[in-house]
């Protein structure tokens, strides 16, 4: 059972679930159970160390699965210089014909990734952005509603709004996230014009991520209100699992005179997926989490998960939703 949309056919898979880029957690074994059980994941290009790792845990990516599966790219601001266009190199040269975008406009990249015969999918968080990714040639629009783990923007507009807006604003596929963790959210996400769905969070709590049992229990534990929105004084805004840590930092970006420094060792991405990630210190640095959360119970295999969803997808569509039509009189 499964439902067909543009995107499945676009990207030549069984599903219309996405398993976008996570810093510290778009590892092999996570992306390749994606794939096998017919999802469309994405290792994430920076979670390496350099563009031979990468190379490297593409390998280990193929020997595990030979379904597709892309490379996410996420291009931000940092303080030391990364090399993009080595990484985007590696990929292309390693045989990744299917990218995801994310952070700032893919357009220093089109170039090669067309070269190279390269689907790609910009992840935006506007409809603005997203108007735009489509005149630059992107195939597909991921679009993060205010609900989401990560980078939200600056609009606070949730995905109920954002989504139906952005699809009726572009002729390319979109892929909705934030707030997805079940059946309900991808029969939604159809009905509000997209073709696929995207998770993140839900995807954490999986027996395949590569992260400590402690973050999958934290997950399973939380509801909908356990996340802070930080880092909204710097025009970053970020929303994180709510924990000691990121309690903090809303105390400290509220005092008038605080600035980035005040923050910065709390907040560092290296302390996050070591203490947390890695060594299941729950309250020892900042972790990425939605308010998805709230749907979320279990944590299954990806192979379960998906096909769960799928199947309690097409029951509501066929047995709630089509029987509900009546004619009139």
């Amino acid at each position: 059972m499964t439902l067909g949309t543009r995107f499945t056919e676009l990207f030549g898979v069984r599903h219309p679930v996405v398993c976008g880029g996570m810093t510290g957690v778009g590892t092999a074994e996570l992306i390749a159970a994606v794939a096998e059980a017919g999802g469309l994941g994405f290792l994430t290009a920076l979670t390496q160390p350099s563009p031979e790792a990468l190379a490297k845990e593409i390998s280990r990516c193929r020997d595990m699965t030979d379904q597709p599966f892309g490379v996410n790219l996420t291009i931000l601001p940092s303080i030391d210089p990364i090399p993009y266009d080595e990484y985007r190199d590696a990929a292309i040269e390693s045989g990744i014909t299917l990218f995801e975008t994310a952070g700032r406009s893919p357009e220093p990249h089109m170039a090669a990734f067309r070269a190279a015969g390269a689907k790609v999918i910009h992840k935006c968080v506007s409809v603005r952005h997203a108007v735009k990714a489509e005149r630059l040639g992107v195939d597909a629009v991921s679009i993060d509603g205010f609900e989401c783990a990560g980078h939200p923007g600056e609009d606070d507009i949730g995905g109920l709004v954002l989504i139906p807006v952005t699809t009726a604003a572009l002729s390319i596929p979109v892929i909705a996230s934030g707030g997805i963790a079940d059946a309900r959210g991808l029969v939604a996400a159809l009905a509000l014009g997209a073709d696929a769905v995207n998770m993140g969070t839900r995807f954490v709590a999986t027996k395949e991520a590569a992260v400590h049992e402690n973050v999958k229990r934290q997950i399973v534990a939380n509801d909908e209100r356990s996340t802070n929105v930080v880092f909204r004084k710097f025009r970053n805004t970020a929303r994180v699992a709510k924990n000691a840590v990121s309690d903090a930092v809303i105390d400290i970006e509220a005092r008038p005179d605080s600035t980035f420094d005040d923050i910065a060792e709390l907040v560092s991405g290296k302390r996050g997926r070591t203490r947390v990630l890695a060594e299941g210190n729950m309250d020892d640095g900042l972790w990425w989490a939605g308010q998805s959360q709230g749907l979320i119970h279990d944590v299954p295999s990806c192979r379960e998960l998906i096909e769960r969803i799928v199947a309690e997808a097409c029951d509501l569509i066929t047995n709630r939703l089509v029987p509900a039509v009546r004619t009139a009189g």
